[in-house]
């Protein structure tokens, strides 16, 4: 069922997937902004997730291709964390779906907060910016041991996984912090569109609400994409900082 909002409503929402969608393709973390937002809005925490997937699709398969154009991500190197991600995913989405209403209008402000403050005060949570472009796959066990949990956590909640896909890919594989940022568009738009599908199957989204904001999170997820890939390490670090402190700031007022 679709919900309505008055012009103003949607305007808001259409610059938040804006700005969720620069973020996300920049430093991952989009959703905790557009999650957040549709929570504000009166949409139900379990009809937010399902929407927040559709629109967070359209943003990271932009991310995702305009990474992979520009050489910065190699499908063939990470078969095994694709498959994972999947899985995860897909139990992460059922899960989340059997957890009350009333549990995630309190618990998804915890763990939005406790996301910010980890990627906040972790050392060198961006990685080494002089670290090669990886040749060969990362074996397979570290892959599932990677991928597993974030395509569960994406499935279950979301917000804040592309940074952590960015971080622990910086600090896991030693990748370059531009191998680490395509790495992560890909692995969760596989998370993401894996999601909508269940939340499709289970009726959990506004579509007009998705498509809508998706349109914004494309536009925004190509520019900041084409940004990242620009300006480097020095472009991303001050911005992945400066948004991890609103947003926990933000939240941590909301909340109490």
């Amino acid at each position: 069922m679709d919900l309505l909002f008055e012009p103003s409503s949607w305007a808001i929402l259409a610059l938040v997937g804006f700005v969720a969608g620069f973020i996300d393709a920049v430093v991952g973390g989009g959703g905790l902004l557009s999650i957040p937002a549709l929570l504000t809005m009166g949409v139900n925490p379990h009809m937010a997730l399902g929407t927040n997937k559709l629109a967070a699709s359209f943003g990271s398969s932009m991310a995702a291709f305009t990474y992979y154009k520009q050489r910065l991500f190699s499908p063939s190197l990470w078969y095994h964390a694709f498959i994972a991600t999947f899985i995860g995913a897909v139990i992460g989405s059922f899960s989340v779906y059997l957890v009350d209403n009333e549990w995630l209008e309190k618990g998804l402000p915890l763990i939005i907060i406790t996301i910010a403050l980890y990627t906040l005060f972790q050392p060198n949570a961006m990685g080494d910016q002089y670290s090669k472009a990886p040749q060969y796959p990362a074996s397979p066990l570290k892959q599932w041991l990677q991928a597993i949990p974030l395509g569960f956590y994406d499935g279950f909640a979301g917000p804040g996984t592309g940074a952590f896909w960015t971080v622990s890919s910086s600090r896991y594989h030693k990748l370059p912090l531009l191998h680490s940022c395509g790495l992560a568009r890909a692995m969760t738009f596989t998370s993401n569109f894996t999601s909508l599908i269940i939340f499709f199957i289970l009726q959990k989204v506004d579509i007009t609400l998705g498509l809508s904001m998706g349109a914004c999170m494309m536009l925004g997820a190509y520019i900041g994409a084409r940004s990242a890939i620009k300006f480097g390490f020095a472009f991303i670090r001050p911005i992945f900082i400066t948004i991890i402190v609103i947003i926990a700031a933000q939240l941590a007022w909301s909340a109490w």
